[in-house]
């Protein structure tokens, strides 16, 4: 059974049958799934999702192209909300300067919070990283992100700069984009970085892999994900399957 490791299934693009996909889950292979918020009103879908879905957990906090807006105590508010049961996670949190409609300025400040806060609640971090590779790492250093520990989430950098964060202790999240033709770089990364540490996601509805790339995406095809990293390794797909399981619980401290 496959471990999703982040999805978004509070996005609007699921309101028409958002129930009946998910109750398909198991029977697709899909055992657990962690939804993950972006902003305030996600925070919230997520928490209804976790406690109406056995399967699906959460993380909650606040994405760098959404913390343009909020108030500075609003973290305490996330603080409330990492209590919940079911949360496992604060994410996805980071640095986002492709879209860059945030200033920077305020995007590293909820970046530095919420991993500060993520120390004192003793959860990890899924971190969003988005042409910001290295302000992003030089913050996850500073903060001793190493103490913290996570996922580099839809990972979209160098071999390279994979090693720095695989140094630090850090998983590394691989999905749909690793199917596609004009993925190299990713190719390479995910044939270089420790099966032992790698997890599966989709970042659904958005990123679905071939051959279902341009629609929306689900958990559902994760084992397209899967088998590409089968392939690149030359290990079997079961094996990919049973260790990015594994991984995925103990990136997320759950017990099995």
């Amino acid at each position: 059974m496959i471990f999703e490791t982040h999805a978004h299934y509070d996005d609007d693009w699921f309101d028409t049958d958002r129930n009946e996909l998910l109750n398909s889950m198991k029977s697709n292979g899909i055992e657990t799934i962690v939804n993950v918020s972006s902003d305030k009103e996600s925070i919230e879908k997520t928490i209804a999702l976790t406690r109406t879905y056995p399967f699906i957990y959460g993380a909650v906090g606040i994405h760098p192209s959404d913390c343009g807006e909020l108030e500075h105590d609003f973290i305490e508010d996330i603080r409330k909300a990492s209590k919940e049961d079911k949360i496992v996670a604060i994410g996805e949190i980071g640095l986002d300067y492709y879209w860059d409609n945030v200033e920077r300025d305020v995007q590293k400040w909820w970046f530095e919070a919420q991993m500060q806060l993520a120390r004192e609640e003793k959860l990890p971090i899924i971190i969003h990283s988005r042409e910001a590779a290295q302000d992003t790492m030089e913050m996850m250093k500073a903060s001793k992100a190493e103490e913290i520990g996570g996922v580099v989430h839809c990972y979209s950098y160098s071999r390279e700069m994979a090693k720095i964060f695989l140094d630090m202790g850090f998983y590394i999240g691989i999905g749909g984009v690793v199917t596609f033709k004009n993925a190299k770089k990713l190719k390479e990364v995910t044939e270089y970085v420790p099966l032992e540490r790698i997890v599966i996601e989709t970042d659904c509805p958005y990123l679905a892999p071939v051959p279902n790339r341009g629609k929306r995406n689900s958990s559902r095809n994760l084992p397209y994900v899967a088998q590409q990293i089968a392939d690149i390794k030359g290990i079997s797909y079961e094996e990919v399957v049973h260790k990015t399981y594994n991984n995925a619980l103990a990136l997320y401290r759950m017990e099995e």
